[in-house]
């Protein structure tokens, strides 16, 4: 019998319990946060859809694994675990545990950036572009044409145009680019799946040029997904040989093992070139821990290694993409603009269009999340002006290509029912959408702004400039 309803595949053992707060309450709360969610205190928040980064529930095994970590300085048995499970899965022989990705980043692009360097993307991810900019070096986007169109129906939305990488490489010379940073699934980019053909392309093109080709692979479960339902040729392989496909096209990568990991903390760097290694490995040991454990303890990694194999199970990833897609259809249905398709892991909305009367200089993705949490205590995450952004000469800020609110679900912690909560705000700021009014930045640090900004809401029009 073929069930419409996609049932969650496990039982619940443990709840923890929500506070369920009033609106007044929450107006109190938005205010002393400076209209930031990011500085909300997490029992103010009913459902988190901040991030999917280190919120997944662990599963019965994953536990059991902890009780089982070796807290061992040197050569842990769950060290020895971990580094097997991620050199079957990326082939790479050399491993470099971290606490979570932004370390392995920071590892990484200090030693290939600096002054003068340049590293093309699909789309980096907010930490990717502050740990290359930290260097000195630049980020530049490159993703296809048809990521720029929230409403258009592509399978392959994250892909990176190849075109326009040609171009660029020769613009610069390839002895300048430091990298080629593949992000799957392309998350700042709508959470949208990579091709494997798109890809094979970029390795190619790579090789041809003798660049560093890379994966940010911290959600390459779920682009296996999409490879194996929407990629011709790749209908009868398995999702983890789809990711090891994809792996072995790399000279490295870098994963945040708290998104498809299935943990809450935790995180590698996987190369290929032994010296690149080497040199890694020497910051690793100053800056995170030895190199077989890497700031992260032996129950962590027994944890790891456990998730990078649950992640897989095709109930589990039939279950994840379902129930994400559940309530991307219902807000697109009622009206609510989403980028689409939807995505593995997020719903995107656009909040240029969701509020067209808040100009980009008054951060309308700001003021979305603002007023979710307000209405029902939702928690989301801006990914538009505030988090990319940036000031000309003047002062005056350049928008960002799109503004969009995220509203990224955890794995394995919410129900049907909390997603349609979800629906029902939305349904009711849909016909309140006119009476909400755009925010300035009263204050800001100078990278990964969005964290910890400081905002006031604005009564009018106000032209957006820098904070003094």
């Amino acid at each position: 019998m073929h069930h419409k309803v996609t049932i969650e595949p496990f039982r619940i053992k443990v709840v923890e319990q929500i506070r369920l707060t009033t609106e007044e309450e929450r107006n109190d709360f938005l205010k002393a946060a400076y209209y930031n969610p990011f500085l909300l205190n997490s029992d103010q928040v009913i459902i988190d859809l901040l991030t999917d980064s280190g919120t997944s529930a662990m599963s019965a095994e994953q536990w059991a694994g902890i009780m089982r970590g070796d807290e061992s300085y040197a050569g842990a048995r769950s060290w020895r675990r971990m580094e097997a499970e991620i050199q079957d899965l990326t082939g790479c022989p050399y491993i470099l545990p971290t606490h979570q990705g932004r370390a392995a980043e920071h590892l990484l692009y200090n030693h290939l950036g600096g002054p003068g360097k340049v590293f093309i993307s699909n789309t980096h991810f907010d930490t990717t572009r502050a740990n290359i900019e930290f260097s000195k070096a630049t980020a530049i986007d490159c993703p296809i044409e048809e990521s720029r169109h929230p409403g258009l129906l592509h399978p392959f939305k994250g892909n990176l145009d190849t075109q326009k990488l040609v171009e660029r490489i020769e613009h610069y010379g390839p002895e300048n680019i430091g990298a080629v940073i593949l992000t799957v699934t392309n998350n700042s980019g709508g959470g949208q799946p990579v091709s494997m053909q798109n890809a094979r392309d970029l390795a190619a093109i790579c090789r041809k040029y003798g660049i560093l080709f890379l994966l940010d692979a911290c959600r390459i479960a779920e682009n296996a997904y999409f490879i194996h339902r929407r990629e011709e040729g790749y209908a009868h392989k398995s999702y983890r040989a789809i990711a090891q496909e994809m792996f072995a096209l790399a000279d490295g990568a870098i994963m945040s093992a708290k998104k498809d990991g299935l943990v809450n903390m935790g995180g590698f760097l996987a190369l290929r070139d032994l010296d690149l290694a080497l040199k890694c490995r020497t910051v690793l040991i100053i800056t995170e821990g030895y190199a077989t454990y890497g700031g992260l303890s032996g129950r962590d990694m027994e944890a790891i290694a456990i998730g990078l194999r649950e992640i897989f199970e095709p109930d589990y990833l039939h279950y994840r993409i379902k129930s994400t897609a559940y309530l991307g259809d219902k807000l697109h249905d009622m009206g609510v603009p989403i980028i689409r398709p939807v995505g593995g892991h997020a719903i995107y909305v656009d909040a240029k269009a969701f509020y067209p009367h808040i100009p980009p200089e008054q951060f309308p993705g700001q003021a979305l999340v603002c007023e979710l949490y307000l209405k029902s205590g939702i928690r989301s995450c801006e990914i538009g002006s505030v988090m990319f952004g940036k000031y000309d000469e003047d002062g005056k800020l350049i928008p960002a290509p799109m503004e969009l609110v995220r509203l990224a679900i955890p794995r394995r912690v919410y129900t049907q029912s909390h997603m349609d909560y979800v629906a029902e705000t939305f349904a009711e700021l849909l016909r309140e959408r006119r009476q909400a009014s755009g925010y300035r930045i009263t204050e800001e640090p100078p990278f990964l702004r969005h964290f910890t900004a400081r905002f006031e809401r604005l009564p009018a029009r106000e032209e957006a400039t820098r904070p003094a």
